[in-house]
């Protein structure tokens, strides 16, 4: 049986938006339980350094054109497990369409979104704030829905219509998953479907998680959502014109200024896992700021749920390079990262195989 969610009776949205509100309530005040994870610290500039993958050119007929652009983002997945792809053939009034409906979503009432909370982390639809507040001792300031679109579709009923552009983009996103990984597999030596069909990528697992991160009075105390990285393979993310999203490269917060109509894509840990090491996910978090709400909607693509996912056996045959990670199925892992508190890598390291 999944663990119990217990919800606070409020969002953070509607918290946010209480007449003369400025200062945050001590429980959302993180910088006092983890000093390193506070925002205050400037990010490094970096930002001009993100890598880009240009979709087109992967899934080209051009066999030089997807050569290289094979090659720039198996850079881009083992220099940063972080990079934007260009290109991607998913409309931008689409992109927008996704945003706007989730703005319609936060904006109902506490009592209609009371209609979508859930009890337990694997139920296909539920709504709350913060990360995991039965395990947590500060809240971060974050308000979620998270839906299971694949492969069974769910929605929301409300708002109208909101249901039918989830679907089409959770379509088109899964199109580009799919490119990528394909590119992926193909970069590391395999065959273009060895991941695909590994890991049963036919039934593959995709959550479509979207993000309100109200406007904060007190922006270098809270947290948005604290430095982790994501259960699956990819994570394509898509936003307002709001930053926020910072990932962690060579040590240091890069912020990301995301370009025009992009998705921004980072690794998740069964690439980790399943590359035995090679790729590492992505840890990254997300600040607050006092100015504006940050809209936000992540969609992860992960293995079957049943499928036990271990190192690719090309990738770790040899008595120099022996697996590094205990085979796991995907749905064990991710009901253990949801039912407790996201910090770093925390759940990952529970699988990693140490040798002395």
């Amino acid at each position: 049986m999944a663990p119990m969610i217990i919800q606070p009776s409020i969002s953070v949205k509607t918290l946010s938006e209480s007449p003369n509100l400025k200062s945050i309530p001590s429980n959302y005040v993180n910088s006092a339980i983890y000093p390193s994870d506070s925002p205050t610290s400037e990010p490094h500039d970096y930002s001009n350094s993100i890598p880009t993958v240009d979709f087109s050119q992967l899934i080209s007929t051009d066999l030089h054109q997807r050569s290289e652009a094979i090659n720039s983002l198996n850079k881009a997945c083992q220099n940063w497990g972080f990079f934007m792809v260009v290109n991607h053939g998913i409309p931008e009034n689409l992109m927008k369409g996704v945003i706007d409906g989730t703005q319609g979503f936060f904006d109902l009432k506490e009592e209609e979104k009371k209609e979508f909370e859930g009890k337990h982390v694997l139920d296909p639809i539920r709504c709350g704030t913060s990360f995991n507040i039965s395990k947590e001792k500060v809240f971060f300031w974050r308000d979620y829905l998270k839906v299971f679109v694949h492969p069974h579709f769910h929605s929301p009923s409300k708002p109208q219509g909101y249901s039918d552009i989830m679907w089409e983009y959770c379509e088109k996103s899964r199109q580009v998953a799919k490119g990528l990984l394909d590119g992926i597999s193909e970069g590391l030596g395999l065959e273009e479907c060895y991941l695909e069909k590994a890991l049963d990528m036919n039934s593959g697992f995709q959550i479509f998680i979207a993000n309100y991160y109200p406007r904060c009075p007190q922006p270098e105390l809270a947290l948005g959502i604290p430095p982790h990285s994501d259960h699956g393979l990819l994570t394509l993310i898509i936003q307002n014109q709001v930053g926020g999203l910072q990932v962690q490269h060579q040590g240091k917060w890069v912020h990301v200024n995301a370009l025009p109509n992009s998705l921004l894509v980072n690794t998740g840990d069964h690439l980790e896992i399943f590359t035995n090491g090679k790729f590492k996910s992505n840890v990254h978090r997300v600040v607050v700021n006092n100015t504006s709400p940050r809209i936000s909607v992540a969609v992860a693509h992960g293995p079957s749920l049943e499928a036990i996912v271990s190192p690719a056996s090309p990738l770790a045959q040899s008595e120099s390079n022996p697996p590094a990670y205990m085979p796991k199925k995907y749905k064990d892992y991710m009901e253990m990262q949801q039912s407790n508190q996201l910090h770093q890598k925390s759940i990952l390291e529970q699988v990693k195989i140490h040798r002395k």
